[in-house]
């Protein structure tokens, strides 16, 4: 089996449906170089001041990790809110609620020296696994290129189509792909960061979109407190969770600006 690639000119319907059939795809060049350095540009204070905070052995000794990228770099929110994204979440998550939400958006800058990360499923923070409903949605970005040898992300193609996960062969296949593209995989799909035996950094950011209705892997609400989500537009604003889900889940009576939409449905 073969990781779809596709250019980023191509139908989200195709996406969609490469999805379905491996749980990973790779569409290229997706962001332009501008979008995607000030990103990367943004989020380099962040890196050099707590990036080594999340170290384990899950995480790694020789990777940065920044969480809740939208309280100091805003220039992310053209990823988080980019539409091929939403077409994706929308499709695999609206089924299933009334809208989702950002359930995490993380920096990862893996260095030389870093070993291959264990393989895993991001959905596994949720106790519960209900046969065609999918929990979440990922999507790693690449802010540099990404190959085998500077620890391309790599993924198990269609074991998101196996229950028991004691039973998959650890064979998984790496995402090489350029600056500005972004491989989407289901929350169902093992995966993992690779080992960089290259002599720079590989850097990128991943952000997941889970049903509205389950707790955010992140509070967001402390992480990008009303103060900051104001300078965002009413799709960023929802998917920080600024927004009911439905008439009755996640109400306030502290209706502050933060909640009134702008009029404008497609601002980031």
């Amino acid at each position: 089996m073969e990781l779809p690639v596709f250019k980023s000119d191509t139908s989200a319907a195709a996406v969609v449906t490469a999805l379905r059939d491996t749980g990973a795809a790779v569409v290229e060049r997706v962001l332009p170089d501008d979008i995607a350095d000030a990103c990367a540009a943004e989020m380099r204070p962040e890196f050099d001041r707590h990036g080594r905070m999340a170290e384990n052995d899950f995480n790694g000794y020789t990777t940065l990790r920044i969480s809740s990228v939208l309280r100091y770099a805003p220039s992310t929110r053209h990823i988080i809110g980019h539409p091929l994204a939403l077409a994706m979440a929308d499709t695999f998550l609206l089924p299933h609620c009334l809208s989702y939400r950002i359930g995490s958006n993380t920096g990862i800058e893996i260095h030389p020296g870093e070993k291959d990360q264990v393989l895993h499923t991001d959905d596994s923070i949720y106790p519960m696994r209900i046969p065609g409903m999918h929990l979440q949605i990922n999507v790693m970005w690449s802010l540099c290129d990404f190959t085998a040898e500077n620890g391309g992300t790599r993924v198990v193609l269609g074991s998101h189509k196996i229950g028991d996960y004691g039973d998959v062969p650890a064979e998984a296949v790496q995402a090489a792909m350029p600056k500005g593209s972004a491989l989407f995989y289901l929350g169902n799909v093992l995966h993992g960061g690779g080992a960089n035996h290259s002599n720079a950094p590989r850097i990128g950011l991943i952000n997941t979109y889970a049903l509205g209705w389950l707790r955010q892997e992140v509070n967001q609400y402390l992480a990008v407190p009303p103060e900051i989500a104001k300078q965002y537009g009413p799709t960023i604003r929802s998917l920080l969770g600024y927004a009911k889900h439905g008439s009755s889940l996640g109400h306030s009576r502290f209706n502050n600006d933060v909640w009134v939409w702008d009029g404008n449905d497609h601002d980031i």
